[in-house]
């Protein structure tokens, strides 16, 4: 695995043991953040990486010109592995790691937001079962992403994109077995319990 852009262009990173993490596939890494630079919301934005992993994509963010990155992880392993590979990489000043459930971590996101992108690599198991959605939409509903948010959320491609309450789906691209798809804040909301899908700016593909 390693940085696929940027100033820390072709480095490596490490990876705990086992199958609890499943880092997002160079190949991926490199699709999207094509496209997110192509859309110019990489540069010096505020980055919030959820279900953090092997910290992969802040790093590659921060590789690529963000300004600042917080990482949630649950994990100790994982959480293990990012501190090495955020020292590794020399960028303990740009990086903030929370070692924290999602669920649990809105008040101590609140200290670092907005947040400008948003990536979220969960165990895929969670999204299908709801768990994720509902941990994003306590995200918006507390303000932790800015108005006009990039959002992405990685997921199997087997799955339909799930619908989550104050984000509007935009696009998904999938790439085998993994499906890649991007979120903007609604700003005509649909009410709590309604398809967020409903609201006439998003344009599903």
């Amino acid at each position: 695995m390693r940085i696929t852009g940027g100033t820390h262009r072709s480095r490596t990173l490490r990876a705990p043991r086992g199958r609890e993490t499943r880092p997002t596939s160079d190949r991926v890494r490199e699709a999207l953040f094509g496209a997110l630079a192509s859309e110019g919301a990489i540069e010096r934005a505020r980055v919030l990486d959820l279900y953090a992993g092997t910290g992969a994509l802040a790093l590659e963010a921060l590789s690529r010109g963000a300004a600042h990155a917080t990482l949630v992880e649950s994990s100790r392993a994982a959480l293990a592995t990012i501190r090495e590979n955020v020292e590794a990489l020399g960028l303990s000043g740009r990086a903030r790691i929370i070692a924290s459930k999602v669920s649990a971590a809105t008040s101590r996101l609140a200290e670092d937001a907005p947040f400008d992108l948003v990536l979220v690599d969960p165990p895929y198991a969670m999204v299908d079962s709801g768990e994720v959605p509902a941990a994003l939409t306590v995200l918006v509903d507390a303000g932790v992403f800015a108005a006009f948010a990039d959002v992405v959320l990685e997921h199997a491609s087997r799955s339909a994109a799930p619908n989550i309450q104050g984000l509007a789906r935009i696009r998904t691209r999938p790439y085998g077995d993994t499906t890649l798809t991007f979120y903007k804040p609604a700003i005509l909301a649909a009410p709590r319990g309604g398809d967020a899908t409903s609201n006439p700016l998003a344009n599903n593909e």
